[in-house]
């Protein structure tokens, strides 16, 4: 096998230089600046000590264009790159875990792909990016990797009968809608102003509103309110953009999940890299019986692969569905566990545990703020709240070779964990819960971003120990104090 020299589509050498540019934007901004507080000779020496830089990183980003070359050599992807080194990359295909491809903006007005090869052993090193080729090229390589591992056939993306889940606009809608989008928009405005700081004099625009504002509390909260409807619409279209057109397709060993309106992307997960499944519920979907199935998997650890390894499976559906839906593609799963709850004298370290934080901000609003100080005692109320129900989710379950861990911080998650993928298990007590013979379990599979794990707290000490029995079958016990 082996075949000619290839570069990536021209429009790279201009996103490089783009994004090269933009990295030193900051830099021609400092410079512009300095020179300009000088005099008119050192602001044209600014000047064109700027264009220079200009020129060059211009002129480095055609040429790492023109120096970046893929060929298929004996079984081998054979990449060569680098503007004043020249490195070599050789990747044995049968290596190749999943090619990954998204579709943004700039490829889709020119009919290209952007395609991430991800390798077994998930090494930064052994990862190769191509930013723009045609999706003939595209498939063309799939086609070279599925002939070097002399699959049956070639992987196609749309196959009716394979089709696992495809979300419907109803669906997509509940998504967006029960989505915490809006907490990142905000967050995002408040990051953009603070950067602003510097430029805009807050405190001169500002300083003289705070006597209307006390006069204006009303006028103030509407504004607030529609503040974040605003920033809650935002983050529903940006949802809905995300996950538009979002489907499943299960091949004979592999998931391949595509999504995406404004960049389409399509991500191929092999069934056996699977480390763990979790099953998140908030608030919101909780309440209507929906939840999110992510899958974790030992995918590569580089930045830009993130994604891949605690991907999302099933962005919204029926808890009652999940099960009916996924059981075919993961048969080794007990997707419908009945979990065992931690131990009724639990309950109250569970509630003690919010009242350490909760208690001294009630005690100083009250004592500083006097009768405003008393609203604090609502956020009492939902604290006390909120550890009941961190108590009535937690849970447990051992069925098979499966360990199935149940626990809620904000969101209510449940971990589906083989007993082979379970990379460590660390039984925990401190000197209260030794006295009530209570204990905490955590779990720990590997990921391509590193451990993730799962840990309930406050389960009796028998059920842990038989969580580790079953874990560790004659080796001795090991506990963490």
């Amino acid at each position: 096998m082996m075949s000619d020299s290839k570069r990536l589509h021209p429009i790279v050498s201009i996103l490089t230089a783009g994004k090269r540019v933009r990295n030193i934007l900051p830099f021609f901004i400092t410079i512009l600046i300095a020179g300009g507080r000088e005099s008119k000779l050192s602001l044209l020496i600014s000047l064109g000590i700027s264009l220079v830089i200009f020129i060059l990183t211009l002129l480095t980003g055609i040429l790492s264009w023109l120096r970046f070359t893929y060929r298929f050599e004996e079984n081998e992807l054979r990449i060569e790159y680098g503007v004043f080194v020249r490195k070599k990359r050789y990747i044995p295909l049968e290596r190749i875990q999943s090619i990954n491809y998204t579709e943004g903006l700039i490829q889709q007005m020119f009919g290209l792909v952007k395609v991430r090869i991800e390798t077994a052993g998930g090494e930064n090193e052994d990862e190769a990016v191509f930013s723009a080729i045609t999706k003939e090229e595209a498939q063309l390589i799939q086609e070279y990797v599925s002939t070097a591992k002399q699959e049956s056939r070639i992987i196609k993306t749309v196959e009716e009968d394979q089709k696992v889940f495809s979300m419907s606009t109803s669906e997509l809608l509940i998504l967006s809608l029960t989505s915490g989008g809006v907490g990142v928009v905000i967050s995002a405005v408040f990051a953009l102003f603070s950067q602003l700081d510097d430029w805009i004099p807050y405190k001169k625009i500002f300083g003289g509103l705070e006597e209307w504002a006390l006069k204006n509390i009303m006028a103030i909260m509407v504004v607030v309110f529609i503040g974040f409807f605003l920033a809650w619409v935002i983050s529903l279209f940006i949802t809905m953009l995300k996950y538009a057109n979002f489907t499943v397709v299960r091949t004979e060993g592999d998931f391949i999940i595509s999504y995406g309106l404004i960049e389409k992307k399509q991500m191929t997960i092999p069934l056996r890299r699977i480390q763990a499944i979790r099953i998140k519920e908030n608030i919101l979907r909780q309440m209507i019986g929906y939840a999110t199935v992510y899958i974790v998997s030992a995918g590569s650890g580089s930045a830009e692969n993130q994604e891949e390894t605690k991907v999302i499976l099933l962005p919204i559906i029926r808890i009652k569905d999940i099960a009916p839906l996924l059981q075919e593609s993961l048969p080794d799963y007990q997707l419908e566990p009945i979990l065992i709850s931690p131990p009724k004298r639990a309950l109250h370290r569970y509630i003690f545990r919010t009242w350490y934080v909760i208690v001294p901000i009630v005690l100083a609003s009250i004592l500083f703020l006097k009768a405003w100080g008393a609203l604090s005692l609502v956020l009492f109320a939902v604290g006390t709240i909120w550890a009941i129900l961190k108590y009535k989710d937690a849970g447990w379950c051992l069925e098979g070779k499966q360990l199935s861990l149940r626990y809620r911080t904000i969101i209510r998650t449940t971990v589906l964990m083989q007993k082979n993928r379970i990379q460590s298990l660390k039984m925990r007590e401190n000197y209260f819960q030794q006295k009530r013979e209570l204990g905490t379990i955590e779990a720990f599979v590997k990921s391509g971003s590193g451990d993730s794990w799962a840990a309930v707290v406050d389960l009796e000490k028998g059920d842990i120990q038989k969580i580790y029995q079953w874990y560790s079958r004659k080796r001795p016990k090991e506990t963490a104090g």
